[in-house]
């Protein structure tokens, strides 16, 4: 029997899946992939065993500010109690800012991240207006449950979530657990705060009738 033709049959069968394959590869375009900001080593903002370089913010009633364990805690203010940096802040512009926070006791905002946009300064609200809320206070003149950054997301009591703002010339970006939750543009808008965190400007930590938990602050310059 003559093996020729029918291997020769095989052979050509078998060769048609690779070449659709082949085909597929070459037509396929490349899903692009998020590419990390450029820019300058991590800067530790808190070294985990001081205050070195933070106060404790001037809300009046304030709320007892400790440092244990490499942990910074606040506790609950008379409504509010923070911290501020102690000094110019590392950067105004093309920056990210970087912590680990833990809502320790209450059920409002476990942090208040009041940061600076060159001049102006704005804040990054976390577990706000009864405990949900997350938003950026104030974009023109609205604070974080009135303008479109707001969202509701839950916050476990006595859970670490990871918070990390970047600050550029077109926009403020944030993320919780590296999950993007804000995306604001800053062209023609008014950046700004509630006059309740006015203590915690340039940069700092605020919360409202509740005890927080900081750890892991760090800031870097962009490029």
């Amino acid at each position: 029997m003559n093996r020729k033709p029918l291997l020769a049959l095989l052979v050509a069968l078998a060769a048609v899946p690779f070449a659709a394959a082949a085909d597929d590869q070459e037509t396929s375009t490349p899903k692009p992939t998020a590419k990390p900001a450029a820019g300058q080593a991590w800067q530790a903002l808190f070294d985990g065993k001081t205050l070195n370089g933070w106060k404790a913010a001037d809300f009046g009633a304030k709320g007892n500010i400790t440092v244990t364990n490499g942990e910074l805690r606040i506790g609950p203010g008379e409504p509010a109690a923070g911290i501020v940096r102690d000094g110019e802040p590392p950067a105004r512009m093309n920056y990210e800012i970087e912590l680990e926070a833990m809502r320790t006791a209450g059920h409002d905002f476990f942090c208040g991240l009041t940061f600076p946009v060159n001049q102006d300064p704005c804040t990054l609200i976390c577990g706000g207006w009864g405990g949900t809320l997350v938003g950026l206070s104030s974009i023109d003149d609205l604070d974080a449950s009135e303008n479109q950054t707001a969202t509701i997301r839950e916050f476990k009591e006595k859970t670490w979530y990871k918070i990390r703002l970047r600050v550029t010339k077109t926009h403020l970006t944030a993320w919780i657990d590296d999950e993007k939750i804000i995306e604001q543009e800053l062209t023609g808008r008014k950046i700004s705060i509630r006059m309740e965190v006015q203590p915690c400007v340039p940069l700092g930590i605020s919360t409202w009738h509740t005890g927080a938990a900081l750890r892991n602050l760090r800031l870097r310059k962009l490029d």
